[in-house]
């Protein structure tokens, strides 16, 4: 699709506002509460584009007991959401964060209906990560924005952060549209209808002069559209450089934007909503691991942990700085290239994954998270995952899309092979001494994967044992649509690497997005939210769209907090 140039830069002063937001994803939520209160807002972002890792998310968010489940019928209730949050983050942060998250979803949910033109929707049926938990729903939380109509944002448009997966065709494609898109081969009479769908809605949009995105791109374009209709600035290409205080209060912040400083003062207080580390590799091999491959994290270029170096120097302590959301990704073609996404194809049945030994070492059909933390447990051990395989038959080749490009029946690139990321032979022994991993060892995965396949159960992994597990698997596979034998020849290997959507380790915030040091004390003035601040779930992804929930909703609070500050004399 034809991109919108970007506008120009609006240029940077010394201001004063009640509340400055450094970092334009949800750090846009913070903002708009603090807007709709009365209050005036600043949002500053040290890029080009608007949007942060929401534009380049799948654009869910999973927020328990909110109106648009109520409103569907979910049966969900704060109750549920409580017991389960305490259950998946079982002491790995302050329950308090929890338990606030859940105690404000809904008014999020509500102030974002008011103030944004955005419509929701429940995506039914994608269970939280952990269903069998006690308060998990198998049926899900996960709610996403319906297509969104960027022309709304006018001359703005091009100020948009671009998405991850950018379409060739005017098909704003929803998450819950993609589980069957995925499935278009299989079960074509729900695939195609929503393909058809999409694609004139789309087609039509563009004929009216309307411009449909879904995903990320709709959630981070319908908050923009807010921003916008508030009259609330946004600085592009400004970065935050140091937090101005006062005694041990911060008063506001200054801010480089071409070469030139300036400095604004915040009546109310500072949120720091610029996003994790997810791009300073000396960070990430210092709290994280020493192989992770250089920037193969999928989170915005501008996440290099500015807003936490900046909160340490006040005195801001941090907690998890060794979790991220991890995911799995296939390998780059080459050095500097972006891994490629990979959603459904883990859990799909016609395959499995493999190590440098040739044998399965998880369960493939888990969730993202924890799939790369198993990983790390590993290198943790001293057994580390030197790597790893996605391997496939040619039925799933003809069944199933691939790495959110290559669609049923579509050839693997040649450029894979070339790179070695790819290889395809006619039997397990020729496909591993392509591969370089111990012919024995696979074979012997191979027939074990088979025969556990053909009965349905996974003995090693319990694969398909979780509803989880199997919403993304193939629904006419029975007995386990995540469980099938390999059979048709040839046998392909497509090498994996663990990338991630952003780290979530970051500075201490209590329940109130208030920054903490590390004795616990409070940083007046002072907040937190996103991947910025240490994730509320702890060292746990509670359901799709868990990151982007906690974003708004700390956001939410963290304005509600500031809005109830007293203003300094001097303010």
């Amino acid at each position: 699709m034809a991109t919108s140039p970007v506008p120009a830069v609006t240029p940077a002063h010394d201001t004063t506002v009640d509340l400055l937001v450094i970092g334009s994803g949800t750090g846009m939520a913070a903002a708009l509460t603090a807007r709709e209160l009365g209050l005036s807002a600043l949002i500053v972002e040290k890029t080009s584009y608007v949007g942060g890792s929401t534009a380049r998310s799948g654009g869910a968010f999973w927020v328990p007991a909110n109106p648009v489940l109520r409103e569907a019928g979910s049966g969900d209730t704060p109750e549920r959401g409580h017991t389960y949050v305490r259950s998946v983050v079982d002491g790995s942060a302050p329950a308090e964060r929890g338990e606030a998250f859940v105690d404000h979803g809904a008014a999020t949910v509500e102030m974002l209906r008011r103030t944004t033109p955005m419509k929701f929707f429940w995506a039914k049926g994608y269970a939280d990560y952990h269903p069998e938990q006690p308060g998990g729903a198998a049926v899900g939380r996960t709610c996403e924005c319906r297509p969104f109509d960027t022309s709304v944002l006018g001359d703005e448009r091009g100020r948009l952060r671009p998405g991850l997966m950018e379409a060739g065709l005017p098909m704003p494609t929803t998450g819950a549209d993609y589980k069957w898109l995925n499935l278009m081969m299989r079960v074509p009479l729900k695939g195609f209808p929503r393909i058809f769908r999409r694609l004139a809605q789309g087609v039509g949009g563009l004929a009216l002069g309307r411009q449909y995105v879904a995903g990320g791109q709709a959630i981070a374009a319908g908050l923009f559209a807010g921003v916008l209709r508030a009259g609330i600035p946004v600085w592009t290409e400004t970065s935050l450089v140091r937090l101005v205080t006062e005694g041990e209060r911060v008063t506001g912040a200054v801010l480089e934007q071409n070469g030139r400083e300036v400095t604004v003062t915040a009546r109310r207080g500072v949120v720091l909503a610029a996003g994790g580390f997810d791009h300073d590799m000396a960070m990430r091999r210092k709290f994280q691991s020493d192989r992770l491959a250089d920037n193969e994290s999928l989170g915005a270029e501008g996440n290099t942990g500015d807003a936490i170096k900046v909160a340490q120097e006040v005195g801001a302590g941090l907690d998890l700085m060794d979790q991220a959301w991890w995911f799995p990704a296939v390998a780059p073609t080459a050095p500097g290239k972006p891994p490629l996404v990979m959603l459904a194809e883990r859990s799909l049945p016609g395959s499995f994954i493999v190590d440098h030994t040739g044998r399965r070492f998880t369960n493939e059909s888990s969730d993202y998270m924890s799939f790369g933390q198993v990983v790390l447990e590993r290198e943790r051990a001293g057994d580390p995952v030197e790597s790893m395989w996605i391997v496939f038959d040619q039925k799933y080749r003809n069944s199933y899309l691939f790495a959110a490009g290559l669609f049923p029946r579509q050839p693997i690139p040649g450029s894979w092979y070339k790179a070695g990321i790819a290889h395809r032979a006619t039997d397990p022994v020729e496909l591993a001494r392509s591969m370089g991993i111990p012919e024995d060892a696979f074979a012997e995965t191979f027939r074990r994967f088979n025969d556990d396949a053909a009965s349905g159960t996974d003995s090693e992994f319990g694969r398909g044992g979780s509803a989880y597990d199997r919403y993304y698997g193939d629904p006419t596979v029975e007995p386990n649509p995540n469980l099938r034998p390999l059979t048709e020849w040839p046998l392909y290997a497509v090498k994996m690497t663990l990338s991630d959507l952003g780290t979530c380790g970051g500075v201490k915030a209590d329940e109130r997005a208030r920054v903490l040091r590390e004795d616990g004390s409070v940083i007046d003035g002072l907040y937190a939210i996103g991947n910025t601040a240490a994730n509320a779930f702890g060292n746990t992804y509670p359901g799709a769209g868990a990151t982007i929930g906690q974003g708004l909703v700390f956001g939410y609070i963290a304005a509600q907090d500031a809005a109830k500050a007293a203003v300094p004399a001097n303010g």
